[in-house]
C-alpha cells in the first residue's frame, strides 16, 4: 500500500461528499466515481447509477471475488449543525453526508481493487462493484447489475463494522395479513367479529417457536407491529388486518418462514418482499479465516445492508462505526480509511 493511494481515496470520498447522492439521485456520484476509475486506466461499466469493473487479467477459468459498497445516502436530518455537503478535515476527522456510511468503505474497497488491478496470475478474479440504492432497498441498485457480474464465488461488502467481520445478517420480511369476519350490529350479537378472530393468529406470531436456531441470532423474531379494524363503536368488523415484522436468521429462507406461518394461521398472509434474504459465511471460510489472523472479531449483524440480495457466501466489513451511520455532523477518521486500506488488502493477499 502506498501513501499515493490512501491520499487518492481521501481525494475522492470529499469529492463524492461535495456531491449529494440521496438514493435514486446517484448520477453524479456515478460519473465522478467512473471518472476517478478511468483515471487509473481501469475500463469500467455502467447501469444507470451502477459502476463496475474487472482486474487488468481477468480470467474467466478463475473464482470470482465480489467487493461491493453503496454511494448513496440518505437525506441529513436536521441535527446537523455543520454543512453536510463539505468535507472539512479537522483533528484527523472527515465530515460529510456519507462519509461513514458507506464512502470509508468504498474508497478503501476502490484502493484494495487499484492495489490488485494490474497484478498477474491472482488464484481469484475481483470483480469491484460501487452501487446505489442500497439505502432504500432499490431494485434498480446491486440487485439489476447481478445477472450482467458473472458467476461469484463470494463478496466482500463494504459496510462500517470498524473493520470487524460481519459473518451473518438478518433477512427481513414485512408480511401484511387479514382476518376475515363478518359485520353485524354490537347490540344485536350479530357478525363474526374479525377482531376476536385475528387473537388467535397475533398470539400464534407473538409465542411461536421456530425449531432451528442461529448460532449467531438464536430465534427468528416475529413482531406484529400495526393493527387497524372497525370503522364505529356500534358495528362489529368484517375485517382486521395486522402487519408483522419477522427478522429471519442464516437457519431459515425467506420463502421457507412464509411456509410455516401460512401452516399455522387462518389469516391472508401476504409478504410485501422475500427479496431482503438472511446471509452469512462459514466460519471455516478461508476469508474469514484470513481475518481472525488478522486479529478481527466476528459477530452477527442486525442490520440489512445490500447483502440480503446476494445468493453467494458474503462477508460484511469495512472502515466506521455502524452507531455514526445517519447520525448528525457524520464523520469518518481519516486513519480508519488508512486502516481499512490496509487489512483489506492484508486479508485478500492471505487467499488470492
Amino acid at each position: 500500500m502506498t501513501e499515493v493511494l490512501v491520499d487518492d481515496s481521501i481525494e475522492l470520498l470529499r469529492e463524492l461528499i461535495r456531491i449529494p447522492s440521496f438514493s435514486r439521485e446517484e448520477d453524479k456520484t456515478a460519473s465522478a466515481i467512473e471518472a476517478f476509475l478511468h483515471g487509473k486506466s481501469v475500463e469500467t461499466h455502467r447501469k444507470q447509477n451502477n459502476i463496475w469493473a474487472y482486474n487488468k487479467f481477468f480470467d474467466a477459468g478463475k473464482p470470482t471475488i465480489l467487493l461491493n459498497s453503496h454511494h448513496d445516502t440518505v437525506k441529513p436530518n436536521s441535527g446537523y449543525s455543520r454543512d453536510a455537503f463539505s468535507p472539512d478535515i479537522e483533528d484527523g476527522i472527515l465530515y460529510g453526508l456519507g462519509s461513514n456510511d458507506a464512502g470509508g468503505c468504498l474508497v478503501s474497497l476502490a484502493a484494495t481493487f487499484l492495489h490488485f488491478y494490474d497484478q498477474q496470475d491472482l488464484r481469484y478474479n475481483l470483480c469491484l462493484a460501487l452501487t446505489a440504492e442500497e439505502e432504500i432497498s432499490g431494485q434498480n441498485g446491486l440487485e439489476s447489475i447481478l445477472p450482467e457480474l458473472g458467476e461469484l464465488e463470494f463478496a466482500i461488502v463494504g459496510e462500517p463494522t470498524l473493520m470487524n467481520m460481519a459473518i451473518a445478517e438478518k433477512g427481513l420480511m414485512v408480511i401484511d395479513c387479514t382476518v376475515h369476519g363478518k359485520a353485524g350490529h354490537a347490540a344485536r350479537e350479530e357478525g363474526d367479529n374479525a377482531i376476536y378472530k385475528a387473537l388467535k393468529d397475533i398470539e400464534w406470531f407473538k409465542s411461536y417457536e421456530f425449531s432451528k436456531k442461529s448460532e449467531v441470532f438464536g430465534p427468528v423474531k416475529m413482531s406484529v407491529t400495526i393493527i387497524e379494524a372497525g370503522s364505529q363503536h356500534n358495528v362489529v368488523p368484517a375485517t382486521c388486518k395486522f402487519t408483522v415484522d419477522v427478522r429471519v436468521t442464516d437457519t431459515y429462507r425467506n420463502e421457507e418462514v412464509l411456509k410455516i406461518i401460512r401452516q399455522n394461521v387462518s389469516c391472508d398472509v401476504n409478504p410485501r418482499s422475500t427479496r431482503l434474504k438472511p446471509s452469512s459465511i462459514s466460519r471455516d471460510h478461508a476469508i474469514v479465516i484470513a481475518g481472525l489472523a488478522l486479529g478481527r472479531e466476528t459477530y452477527g449483524s442486525p442490520t440489512t445492508s445490500d447483502q440480503a440480495l446476494l445468493d453467494i457466501p458474503s462477508l460484511k466489513m469495512g472502515p466506521g462505526d455502524s452507531a455514526r451511520s445517519h447520525m448528525a455532523n457524520e464523520f469518518i477518521y481519516t486513519g480508519e480509511i488508512k486502516e481499512g486500506i490496509s487489512l483489506y488488502i492484508e486479508l485478500l493477499s492471505k487467499i488470492i
